[in-house]
């Protein structure tokens, strides 16, 4: 059965009530971490290790990422009026990588103001922004903030990475952990610049 748009519009409002923004969205990290402990129902040891891990990620990424004058330029220059809806949970390699320069691009713009949600308590939000069928998070959903329309969405990954994991996965399967590994280093490379490409095509 398929979701109406007044439907969708519906559980965007239910998500956006309990919305955090990033800086909050990093204190609970960091407080989550510090009691060795992750976001979700779900807590495990690996989780909690992922969760620390990443909480170092982006305690870098939040000082280290630069944008290209190019790309300051296009986003000072955006005037929509824009939330960007992120779904995500504090395990997650590739929303760790992600997220700092999500919140770097929407800082730039006081028309773009970015939200966070976590996917497990947002479980119909979640099901209407599947990708090939998967819960795969970060998922950022643009909203007209006029309109209440969804504009677009991105995620789970950069379109670089996305292409490495689907030719990755078209020879072997699956990912294994020395590929994941591998990705991290591209990400670790890439420095965010792919992710500010494909977040421009939003704006």
């Amino acid at each position: 059965m398929t979701t109406t748009d007044t439907q969708i519009k519906n559980i965007i409002d239910e998500s956006l009530q309990k919305a955090i923004s990033y800086p909050e969205y990093r204190t609970l990290v960091q407080n989550l971490v510090a009691e060795g402990k992750s976001t979700g129902e779900l807590q495990t040891e690996a989780l909690s290790n992922y969760s620390m891990l990443n909480d170092k990620r982006m305690k870098r990424l939040d000082k280290t990422t630069k944008l290209t004058e190019e790309a300051v330029a296009e986003i000072t220059a955006y005037n929509g009026n824009v939330t960007w809806l992120v779904l995500t949970e504090s395990w997650c390699g590739d929303a760790a990588q992600t997220m700092p320069v999500i919140h770097k691009v929407a800082e730039l713009n006081e028309n773009i103001t970015l939200k966070v949600v976590m996917r497990d308590e947002n479980e119909a939000l979640m099901n209407e922004f599947l990708t090939n069928g998967g819960k795969s998070i970060p998922k950022l959903i643009a909203i007209d903030n006029a309109s209440g329309n969804v504009l677009g969405d991105w995620g789970p990954r950069p379109s670089k990475a996305t292409k490495l994991v689907n030719d990755y996965k078209a020879v072997h399967g699956k990912l294994t952990p020395e590929f994941k590994q591998d990705l991290q280093v591209w990400y670790n490379k890439d420095k965010g610049q792919n992710t500010v490409s494909d977040l421009l095509k939003l704006v």
